[in-house]
């Protein structure tokens, strides 16, 4: 049997391994650098930037959805964004990617939001597919344009990051984070 629940602070490394997964599913393995104490931070702390619930099936987390509320200046009221929706592959076929889609969608409209939108990669046939039968469409005339690493620090007006120096951070001599 499905619920959903509200995530909750206890469960930062269960969204961890999730999102792991999805990256794995979605050809980039390597690609997350988020740890458990991030989502903690952000998703759990005194202003949380996201909101996340889990699936379960039987008591047996079976996928899960992050999402976060943006704003439309042309409609006047909030949007809901879902960043991420993951079911585990032993759990497919039972309809509970489209029971999370309707749980976030009931939050969109308890929470006034005039949009329900996501990203889906172009390889992705199944999912399109999916999420096409569901209502959505896709929104050809947009782009998402995308500002990351040196170029969100030289948009910010920040200097370049320097490389690593022997023995450590640029001209301190201790271990880099960055770079370690």
């Amino acid at each position: 049997m499905l619920t959903i629940r509200p995530a909750t602070i206890s469960d930062t490394t269960l969204i961890l391994d999730l999102v792991r997964e999805l990256a794995a599913y979605e050809r980039a393995p390597d690609a997350v650098k988020a740890a458990e104490a991030d989502f903690a931070r952000d998703g759990f702390g005194a202003a949380p930037k996201f909101r996340v619930v889990i699936a379960e099936w039987d008591a047996t987390a079976a996928g899960f959805a992050l999402f976060f509320y943006n704003y439309s200046t042309w409609e006047g009221r909030p949007g809901l964004y879902l960043e991420d929706l993951y079911v585990r592959p032993e759990f497919r076929g039972r309809g509970i990617g489209k029971e999370l889609l309707r749980h976030l969608a009931q939050i969109a409209l308890r929470d006034n939001c005039a949009r329900f939108e996501w990203h889906v990669l172009d390889w992705n046939e199944p999912s399109l597919r999916f999420y096409e039968s569901l209502g959505a469409r896709h929104l050809k005339e947009w782009l998402t344009m995308r500002v990351d690493g040196e170029a969100l620090r030289r948009l910010a007006g920040e200097q370049p990051r320097r490389k690593r120096d022997v023995g450590g951070k640029a001209g301190t001599g201790a271990p880099d984070p960055e770079t370690e």
